[in-house]
């Protein structure tokens, strides 16, 4: 291919005839995604709305780390809570007939260093410039590609 793909590489996503638990390739690297119990799968891994949240909080911590290297501020960690605002179970059997998604996600971030009142701000501003954050709020749009 000619249109830069190989560097953007490919994301796959393969689930068997049972069960949800879907085994995911990232370049070499191997995760595995699946629900609870509780609705049917075997709780082998993460949720998909799990590692978006998981996307964003990662995104979120390596933003701010970014920006204080560069600005060589004290930053010596950045921890970064998210959590879905409402329980997703219905987002699969409603899809069909309804908009579907978590809507609303909490946030919450926690920093050590020795870090000035307006440094601190400052990082609070940034991760809200995160590229994941962005793209959810800016919304995507998904390109079908013919095999």
């Amino acid at each position: 291919m000619t249109d830069g793909s190989e560097e953007r590489g490919w994301v796959e996503a393969r689930v068997g005839q049972t069960g949800f638990r879907s085994d995911i390739t990232a370049r070499q690297h191997r995760l595995t995604a699946d629900e609870p119990e509780s609705v049917g799968g075997s709780d082998a891994g993460p949720t998909p709305y799990e590692y978006l949240l998981m996307a964003l909080a990662t995104c979120t911590a390596m933003t701010m780390r970014s920006y204080a290297n560069r600005k060589s501020w004290p930053l010596e960690s950045a921890t970064v809570f998210v959590r879905q605002s409402r329980s997703h179970m219905q987002d699969c059997e409603d899809c069909e007939t309804k908009p579907v998604g978590i809507g609303r996600i909490e946030r919450k971030i926690e920093m050590e260093g020795d870090l000035s009142d307006e440094q601190r701000a400052r990082l609070i501003e940034i991760a809200d410039r995160c590229p994941i954050k962005q793209s959810l709020t800016r919304g995507l749009q998904l390109e079908p590609v013919s095999p």
